[in-house]
């Protein structure tokens, strides 16, 4: 009883340093939080927020007061309680006991600006019914769209749990969560592992805790909400960590690249500090004998995120969110998407998303086109969600090129005619940089394309199309006349540079460079479901068309990876052929014209190189790795 009693006395004598909001809930049954401090920011009167009956929780330790709890058990009202100030930097840490009785998934707790402002929102706690019949998950996300731990973690319906996050006010977003059962963690590194972590569309002023009923669905108690700029009120450590930032030590169609992570810090030198990370190699300034410097751990593997531990005269963790070590891809470039089906091709080395939602994903089977041969699956696409980028060598002179059959397989979803949206296009590189951009526009039940460079166009094919038609599409590009060109259902046996194109764009703004191709979802209502299938890019039409066939007969490239400095290129025809093997940047670091099927690599490096072979006129890509 007196160790209770101690635990008890600390946390109740540290409630006041750095807190900016608490609250208990103990209000007279039934009353409004309105009524009470709150302020509504969405869904008005419509089934307010309440506080129940005696139904406050109790959780050992935590608990200072034993009452009433909110009440989340509709959809409708949302409010939300201001903070004594606002946050603009460092980091805020907020709790509070949750039972829930009945899950649908969706958000119901988050940071925002207070007041009536909608938004900007950060550090939402998620829950969901688990694939396990009476369990639930709790996930965790600065954006609308759910996130969770890739094995969450099942917890019980009917059972008070303390949800404790951490939330870095700064557009990078760096946030935790974790989910404790029992006991009271006396610093965010005794806390453990979390349930989940996220980064990304943070906010940069924090000022109040938020409150959400989206679903009756969900029947859920909230109770002892506490929110500090410190680990529960502790006293804040004269150490502190920055912004991280992330570089990619190599950029490769492998997936085990690895990264550096760089971590400024001030306020050392002020106490003993010792660091430890769940991967990877800590190096850099020692914050116990420097004032001022930079953390540096190195070796991560790509795709792996990392914690930071600081123990000693502070005990705090620091999360690093693991960047995409993607390469630019060289031409002339094929995609037949010859991934798993189901797989997001955001999650492939060639592709990367941009934005959130749906992603773009593999579907089983192929588009075929008179002239074209396909191969490995396609990809398919609907509505709202994730753009999915492919970067290619920055083109800047002379004419690019890019090709892909299509195939508008439903408009079910399209509630307007004309509705109109842009689904695919060529980019400088970037997600936002769009060059030129391929239309649908609805036409009753069928529908047009059109082409242009800007975010609006007239510019349609007068050929109407119906649900089902497999349609081969070519855009290209002439820096020297700034004519933007494309070509819809060209005969490929006579098709060429010079064939009369199907539309024709000249941009108000010549562009500079082109460096991806993008496939974009615009909205629900305006982007019809989509299968497409094998891109290709390239500088020339014959490039497209040869790179599209792969038709070598009989090509056999090993041994794959190669340890011994030699690489053997057979065929059927075993004809002269030129072997031209790049590296990821791009840069040809081989070229040999031979006959033979053994070809010397014993100057090259370790790594990942891709082999383009040309024999009578026919061209297949290899990617290779030398160890």
């Amino acid at each position: 009883m007196k160790k209770f009693y101690s635990l008890l006395f600390l946390v109740v004598t540290s409630v006041s340093f750095g807190q900016i909001l608490t609250d208990s809930f103990n209000y007279p049954d039934n009353a409004l939080l309105t009524d009470n401090g709150w302020t509504v920011h969405s869904g008005g009167t419509t089934e307010p927020i309440d506080v129940g009956a005696s139904n406050g929780l109790t959780y050992a330790g935590y608990n200072t007061t034993v009452g009433n709890a909110a009440r989340l058990d509709n959809s409708g009202q949302d409010v939300n309680k201001a903070f004594t100030a606002p946050v603009t930097t460092g980091n805020v840490y907020f709790s509070f006991l949750v039972n829930v009785s009945s899950a649908a998934e969706g958000y119901f707790v988050h940071l925002g600006p207070g007041g009536t402002a909608t938004s900007p929102y950060a550090a939402r706690v998620f829950v969901k019914p688990s694939v396990n019949a009476g369990k639930i998950n709790f996930g965790f996300s600065n954006t609308s769209t759910a996130s969770y731990a890739a094995t969450p973690t099942d917890f019980d319906l009917n059972t008070t749990y303390l949800i404790i996050v951490k939330a870095e006010i700064s557009s990078t977003g760096a946030a935790s969560m974790w989910v404790k059962s029992t006991g009271v963690p006396t610093s965010e590194a005794a806390a453990g592992a979390p349930e989940h972590t996220t980064s990304g569309s943070g906010v940069t002023s924090a000022n109040a805790f938020y409150l959400r009923q989206y679903n009756a669905g969900l029947v859920a108690a909230i109770d002892e909400v506490k929110v500090y700029t410190t680990w529960f009120g502790e006293t804040p450590c004269a150490l502190t960590l920055g912004n991280t930032t992330t570089l990619c030590d190599a950029n490769t169609l492998s997936e085990t690249d690895t990264y550096t992570a760089t971590i400024p810090f001030t306020g050392g030198n002020s106490g003993t500090y010792n660091l430890s990370t769940t991967s990877g190699t800590i190096g850099g300034d020692n914050p116990s004998t420097t004032t001022e410097g930079n953390i540096v751990i190195s070796g991560i593997t790509e795709g792996v995120n990392v914690t930071l531990t600081v123990s000693g005269a502070c005990n705090f963790t620091k999360a690093v969110t693991a960047p995409e070590c993607k390469p630019i891809n060289t031409l002339p470039y094929a995609e037949d998407f010859n991934y798993s089906v189901g797989t997001s091709i955001g999650s492939t080395q060639k592709w990367t998303n941009a934005n959130s939602g749906d992603a773009i994903t593999v579907s089983s089977g192929n588009l075929n086109y008179s002239g074209f041969t396909s191969s490995g699956n396609s990809i398919t696409f609907s509505g709202s969600g994730a753009e999915s980028l492919t970067p290619f060598t920055s083109t800047t002179t002379g004419t690019i090129f890019a090709s892909f059959i299509v195939s508008v397989t439903d408009i079910a979803n399209i509630t307007a005619d004309p509705s109109v949206t842009y689904f695919a296009g060529l980019t400088d590189g970037s997600t936002g940089g769009y060059n030129a951009r391929l239309f649908f526009n609805r036409v009753g039940t069928q529908y047009q394309l059109g082409f242009d460079s800007a975010s609006t166009t007239t510019n349609y094919d007068a050929t109407l199309r119906n649900v089902g038609d497999v349609v081969f599409v070519v855009m290209g590009y002439d820096f020297n006349t700034n004519t933007l060109n494309a070509w819809i259902n060209p005969d490929l046996t006579t098709f060429s540079e010079t064939t009369p194109a199907t539309l024709t764009v000249t941009p108000t703004t010549a562009p500079t460079a082109f460096g991806g191709f993008i496939f974009r979802q615009d909205a629900a209502a305006t982007t019809p479901t989509i299968v497409a299938d094998e891109l290709r890019i390239g500088t020339t039409v014959s490039q497209l068309l040869a790179v599209s066939q792969n038709a070598i007969k009989g090509l056999a490239v090993y041994p794959n990876p190669a340890t011994h400095g030699v690489l053997f290129v057979e065929t059927a025809a075993n004809a002269e052929r030129t072997i031209a093997i790049y590296d990821v940047l791009g840069k040809n670091v081989l070229n040999t014209t031979t006959s033979s099927s053994e070809v010397n690599i014993s100057t090259l490096k370790g790594g990942v190189y891709i082999v383009k072979i040309t024999e009578e006129g026919k061209t297949a890509t290899r990617k290779l790795i030398i160890k």
